[in-house]
């Protein structure tokens, strides 16, 4: 298949919507992976609590800044969106585990559907290998 075929077929708006979507993601996986390595006492305090030492949440604020930078990078972003997605699915876990309420524990998840939305709207390559409406006349 002739990559013109897939990659013409992303309009402006779609492409400012991923845009904006992956930005605002980016945002806040910045601010969460800062917080951690900065040893914000509120984030300290709950990675307390959550059983995890200051060592361990410096190097989860390092890891999620590394992963976070790869997204951000057009050429490496589905890697990035695919380790962010581990990163986010290892946050659920452990909110699980905590025993925390429901929102605390989806939230993690909630950016994970940010990270591939922002993406799917503006990587023409991944719609192709996502198609989210059906084709009748098989």
């Amino acid at each position: 298949m002739p990559s013109g075929a897939q990659t013409g077929s992303t309009s402006r708006g779609m492409i400012w919507t991923g845009r904006v979507i992956s930005g605002l993601a980016v945002l806040f996986l910045v601010f969460d992976g800062v917080t951690k390595v900065l040893k914000v006492p509120a984030v300290m305090k709950a990675a307390a609590e959550l059983r995890f030492s200051e060592g361990q949440i410096v190097a989860i604020g390092i890891i999620l800044l590394v992963c976070t930078v790869i997204y951000a990078i057009p050429r490496t972003a589905i890697l990035g969106a695919i380790l962010l997605t581990g990163y986010l699915g290892g946050a659920i876990s452990i909110q699980m585990r905590a025993g925390n309420p429901m929102f605390e524990t989806l939230f993690p998840g909630i950016f994970g559907v940010l990270v591939w939305a922002g993406l799917f709207f503006r990587d023409s390559r991944l719609r192709a290998m996502i198609p989210l409406k059906s084709y009748s006349g098989d």
